[in-house]
């Protein structure tokens, strides 16, 4: 039995148009003044200014920092700081992705506590307490909503810094399934892929308890039972439900468990070629699910037990590679690419890639054990 230390910090607001309780939730960390931040495409779909509206229907003040980009950097963190010191807030808002939630993290961070956010690189290095902070996901995809980790890429080095502290966990997840509707194709496949990487490597971290398994075969259930739905049904409400709250879970398993070796194997592929997360994520994952069955493949086999109503659910006993196979060919229905070649990834920077993919702290908690020489054996294996 592994021990574990629950420490549940996040009260999880779910349903169709709880957003609308957004100033009422503002009202009730004792907050008059809110920095929002959120991102352009989020502003372009109207759902920021509904956030501000109902915040400043409540009697609370907005203010909006739009300078977040995919893969937030340092330098956006940096005049995230410049902004909120001009209007002191009392709560912080992360209205958006994955990218928005963690660039309102790292803003907390040097806000609260000063310094540099490669200061916080690593765990439980903040000495201050920082300000409450509410979550509003308009994706399923990162879970950092449920997370006290901030994912900010260093401006100069391109390195993802994970940033992780107690004391920066959101206050609040507020859930409103009905802010996913208007995500691109793209964007439900990216997150959704992300997503269900997140239930299938908390599954079977070295890390793994019985707090962290609870949240990732429910998660599994929620994310393999309705990705291919979001896919082909984008306006399905209670299908875009159950992918947030999935996606949700995924990240309280996370909270508890740690990721594993195809995060590991993602990050330098962003780094170095772009690629963006979700799908550096898909196009790495089922070799490594092959990989880690060679020596754990009854994990795989206890995660298939789960019940999922899908025409191609793979028998127990199928196990890892089984899995694989179902995992590949969500990635292809997706319309991402399924190995590196498709990624103009033909094994120049191997070596590169492979040392950077060792220093990632994920790969730590891999349940196989994982070196620079194994990982540029998985890198070779999904090249084709």
């Amino acid at each position: 039995m592994i021990p574990f230390d629950f420490q549940p910090r996040t009260r999880i607001v779910f349903g169709p148009d709880s957003l609308q309780r957004l100033g009422e939730l503002a009202l009730e960390l004792g907050a008059k003044r809110a920095l929002l931040v959120s991102d352009p495409g989020v502003i372009k779909a109207g759902h920021t200014q509904r956030g501000i509206d109902c915040l400043e229907s409540a009697g609370v003040q907005a203010f909006l920092f739009d300078g977040v980009q995919e893969n937030p950097s340092t330098v956006n963190v940096a005049h995230g700081v410049e902004f909120a010191k001009q209007h002191e807030p009392e709560l912080i808002v992360g209205l958006g992705g994955g990218s928005a939630m963690d660039c309102a993290k790292g803003i907390n961070f040097l806000l609260t506590n000063g310094g540099e956010m490669k200061d916080y690189w690593g765990v439980g290095k903040a000495t201050q307490e920082m300000l409450p902070m509410i979550a509003v996901p308009t994706t399923a995809g990162t879970g950092s909503e449920a997370q006290s980790f901030a994912l900010i890429t260093d401006a100069e080095t391109h390195v993802k810094m994970a940033c992780g502290d107690k004391k920066a966990a959101c206050r609040i997840a507020l859930l409103d399934p009905k802010l996913t509707v208007t995500q691109p194709q793209k964007v439900t496949a990216l997150t959704g892929i992300d997503a269900i990487s997140h239930a299938l490597e908390t599954f079977v971290t070295k890390k793994r308890n019985e707090v962290s398994l609870s949240f990732s075969r429910e998660a599994w259930r929620l994310l393999a039972g309705n990705f291919t739905k979001v896919l082909a049904s984008p306006e399905d409400v209670e299908a875009r439900g159950a992918m947030q709250l999935g996606a949700c879970f995924a990240g309280l398993a996370i909270e508890n468990s740690m990721l594993g070796a195809a995060h590991a194997l993602a990050n330098p592929l962003t780094a170095h070629y772009g690629v963006v997360h979700g799908q550096a994520v898909g196009v790495m994952l089922p070799s490594v699910i092959r990989y880690n069955g060679k020596a754990f493949n009854e994990l795989y086999q206890d995660l298939l037990m789960i019940p999922v109503d899908l025409p191609n659910y793979p028998q127990p006993e199928q196990g890892a590679e089984g899995l694989a196979n179902l995992v590949q060919s969500w990635v292809d229905t997706a319309g991402l690419a399924t190995n590196l070649n498709q990624l103009s990834i033909n094994g120049e920077k191997l070596e590169t890639l492979s040392a950077d993919a060792a220093k990632q702290w994920t790969g730590n908690f891999n349940p196989r054990d994982v070196d620079a020489g194994e990982f540029s054996k998985l890198y070779r294996s999904a090249m084709q």
